[in-house]
């Protein structure tokens, strides 16, 4: 088991955060059962193919939702994910060695993500990338934990994502998201009095509500109505919205995703209920929402790691390479994911790992050398790593303005 976690302490929340990248040939691992996924839900990227022209490869799992209500997540790291194995590999490689990647769905499902890591396992999966969302996160590490296999989360938020040795994150955890957003909002007075709406049936949505909640009362905050529903009652928020509107909150404070929130927009909206609408990285997404009025979503805030129109040139080499390769531009799960192949190239390289080398192997050599990289990227510089699985990096507040986001 790992140390117990312990909450990043970041400074004032300013633009601090940057990007990483560059561009290679040959990226995933050709399909080798039914449930390989190609490219997500692409129709215009490659289809698949081998890293290398034969030889040894590192073998590189990834696994997240590119079908159904959170596809936007994983369909946007499997393509981060790509755009650096293209890019590493086109640069020779790590340690000389050719990257192969095989992603795999898990339609944001607990059962499912264990399902396709053992589909990953049977391919010869020598380090995971993901899951992607918290749920299956858990589920997976429990599997890679048994195997002592080196998993990186991109976005695995809740803290049993990396609750042991063989687990790292390139995001936030739960408890950060919820301490920092109360800071901002009780260091720029954005309100007093605050309504929180969560998924109770969420560790995401929970751990990040909880830590918001302890810190409020250090900001001054009031929560003067917290209401709850579950993955069995997310279609319907007129009650929540009519409770937090009643209770004359001044802010709405959304730890939950970006399908559910663009329906509290609606709803918002519906009931001429016009508070500050702040949210957390789940909220990315919510602009490309199928049905939704994206005008709903305007002066939205929320938690992220990344902004697409930074003027950082690591940054503004992504996004171009993302938008000529998908035509459309990156959000932050894309951006923690093309990082996360980026680190663990840096890790490889650190560790002296070789492809001959056994999963297990290659795990405690890179559990040690995680502690002592750092690394400048995308979604931050001069990220370091604790033993614990947690990064050290700055957090970054977004803003939908004009219909894209917006450092602030």
């Amino acid at each position: 088991m790992k140390k117990a976690l312990s909450l990043l302490l970041v400074c004032a929340m300013t633009f601090s955060l940057a990007a990483c990248g560059s561009k290679e040939e040959g990226t995933t691992a050709p399909a080798e059962n039914n449930n390989q996924t190609e490219t997500g839900t692409d129709a215009e990227a490659p289809a698949d193919k081998p890293a290398a022209d034969g030889g040894a490869v590192f073998k590189i799992g990834g696994i997240g939702p590119t079908t159904g209500g959170a596809s936007a997540y994983g369909i946007a790291v499997q393509r981060g994910m790509e755009i650096a194995v293209e890019e590493i590999n086109a640069a020779g490689g790590a340690n000389g060695v050719q990257l192969e990647l095989n992603f795999q769905d898990d339609e944001h499902d607990p059962e499912k993500s264990v399902n396709a890591y053992n589909t990953l396992k049977d391919w010869g999966m020598q380090m995971l990338i993901g899951s992607v969302t918290s749920n299956p996160c858990i589920a997976v590490g429990e599997e890679s934990n048994k195997d002592n296999l080196f998993q990186l989360t991109p976005s695995g938020t809740a803290v049993k994502c990396v609750q042991y040795d063989n687990a790292f994150r390139m995001c936030f955890s739960d408890p950060n998201q919820g301490l920092e957003s109360a800071k901002y909002i009780g260091a720029n007075k954005l309100a007093s009095k605050v309504a929180v709406i969560y998924d109770s049936s969420d560790p995401y949505s929970v751990g990040i509500y909880e830590a918001f909640r302890a810190e409020a009362a250090n900001q001054n905050i009031e929560i003067v109505e917290a209401q709850a529903f579950t993955a069995d009652s997310k279609t319907d928020f007129s009650v929540q919205v009519q409770k937090a509107k009643d209770a004359g909150a001044e802010l709405l404070y959304m730890p939950f995703y970006y399908t559910e929130a663009s329906l509290v927009l609606a709803e918002c909206s519906k009931q001429s209920y016009t508070p500050v609408f702040f949210g957390v990285d789940g909220m990315d997404g919510i602009l490309s929402v199928e049905n939704f009025d994206a005008s709903l979503a305007e002066n939205l805030m929320y938690m992220a790691p990344f902004v697409a129109n930074s003027d950082d040139e690591m940054v503004k080499s992504f996004v171009t390479k993302y938008q000529e390769s998908y035509n459309e531009i990156p959000n932050q799960f894309a951006a923690d994911a093309y990082d996360c192949v980026y680190v663990l190239k840096a890790a490889i390289e650190q560790a002296g790992v070789t492809p001959d080398m056994e999963a297990s192997a290659i795990c405690d050599a890179l559990k040690e050398a995680m502690t002592g990289i750092t690394y400048d990227g995308i979604t931050g510089k001069g990220i370091s790593w604790e033993a614990n699985g947690e990064p050290n990096k700055a957090p970054l507040v977004v803003q939908i303005q004009n219909g894209e986001g917006v450092a602030l």
